[in-house]
């Protein structure tokens, strides 16, 4: 019998590997063409998916992805380029750009199988007209500092690119193009994930300006993106292969073979990391209290994309935030652990996925001279977990279903 923590981390892997692009690329592969194929994309999932195409496709096929800096996988016969994220950079901005040479005169004969994942919206970068690399990254900046929910952050950069809101299924016209995507997104909404470089946007500048009004932000010029019901998208087709609520699922059935029963409560939960600790820590308190809504033992998990709005100068991670958040509502409760990771293995910038807590995390903060609260009011929960030895360390996971919480409340 594995103790809470091994637990915990058990499931949080086992989400991570129901996302594997060696699993869920193949099922979905689209035949053969006449003509060529030509393999494209972008995300940290997008070099394994693009070796996972290679090892099943029967014919000739040739192609360029992007992916993030440490993500490679080497493939034979499709390029793979690094680049920056979640900050786009020059080497993701040349490789768009070599990308997008690569699907100029295709014919309706032609197939194009566009590997998306989260991470996309960093990695394809080709400025609107008028505007410079530095002016979109200060933008960028900008966004992942102000609090705005990964909706909000994707629906200005659609309005800020050259390749995204549909307009590289637009250059790829007339090819029959099919998009085969790992969601990291709530909601799964293909127009937010990679910032839906291949699927109509029905969004305006108008709704991107008001964004940028409501967080005090100033980008130097918007640029409209394609409409739904472009003719150009016609032959375009969007497969969503994997999910958060697949990794969930997947978790799930870990805890449920050590005769555990769990709770599913969203695939999709946003908001502030701290405000959503509060929440799920009078919920867990509830279960552990009075058997309301669910009786212990049980595990409650969740996923969706929090966000933090940076007030301090530490180090960020939203999972990490979300549990520094709960330890201090739980108050030392005796009887709750909890696990908060990343599935792609990196939480804010930080090649940490999240940690776990438990009954003692605040009497071992406390006797390392850590104040909760101040750490929390400087964004510096990964500093905190690091002097726990509590984090969860797993490198790139090639994959990206974003967020998985699970809070474990014993009888």
């Amino acid at each position: 019998m594995m103790n809470q923590t091994e637990l915990l981390r058990a499931m949080f892997a086992a989400g991570v590997a129901a996302a594997q692009p060696a699993l869920c690329v193949p099922p979905h592969l689209p035949p053969p063409p006449k003509g060529r194929t030509i393999v494209i994309g972008a995300g940290k999932a997008a070099a394994a998916m693009a070796r996972a195409v290679e090892d099943r496709w029967p014919g000739p096929l040739s192609g360029l992805v992007i992916t993030r800096y440490g993500h490679g996988v080497p493939c034979d016969r499709i390029t793979v380029r690094e680049a920056s994220h979640p900050v786009p950079d020059a080497a993701g901005q040349a490789a768009t750009a070599e990308l997008w040479a690569l699907c100029a005169d295709l014919t309706a004969d032609d197939l194009v199988i566009c590997l998306i994942s989260g991470g996309g919206s960093a990695l394809l970068v080709d400025p609107a007209p008028g505007m410079t690399l530095a002016e979109k990254q200060a933008v960028n900046a900008a966004l992942l500092a102000s609090g705005a929910d990964i909706g909000q952050m994707n629906t200005v950069r659609r309005h800020l690119s050259g390749v995204k809101g549909g307009r590289l299924a637009a250059h790829c016209h007339p090819a029959r193009i099919v998009t085969l995507a790992i969601s990291d997104v709530p909601g799964d909404d293909p127009a937010v994930i990679a910032s839906g470089p291949t699927v109509g946007d029905a969004t305006t500048c108008g709704d991107a300006q008001a964004i940028l009004d409501r967080y005090g932000i100033t980008a130097p010029h918007l640029f409209e993106s394609i409409k739904p019901d472009d003719p150009r998208l016609a032959g375009a087709s969007y497969h969503l292969i994997s999910s958060p609520l697949i990794a969930l699922q997947a978790a799930a059935a870990v805890a449920q073979m050590q005769g555990i029963p769990c709770h599913i409560l969203g695939d999709a939960i946003e908001g502030e990391s701290r405000d959503v600790a509060r929440t799920l820590g009078a919920i867990a308190t509830s279960v552990s209290a009075n058997s309301v809504p669910f009786s212990a033992p049980c595990i409650l998990l969740s996923g969706g994309e929090t966000t933090v709005t940076l007030r301090g100068k530490g180090r960020g991670g939203r999972n990490v935030e979300f549990l520094l958040a709960l330890a201090i509502a739980l108050n030392g409760h005796g009887k709750i652990h909890a696990l908060a990771g990343d599935t792609d293995g990196i939480d804010g910038i930080e090649d940490i996925a999240g940690a776990t807590i438990g009954p003692d995390t605040l009497t071992h903060m406390q006797g390392l001279g850590l104040d909760p609260r101040a750490q929390l009011d400087a964004n510096n929960a990964h500093a905190v977990f690091e002097a726990l030895g509590t984090q969860v360390i797993t490198g790139p996971t090639l994959t990206n279903v974003n967020d998985l919480r699970a809070i474990l409340i014993e009888a």
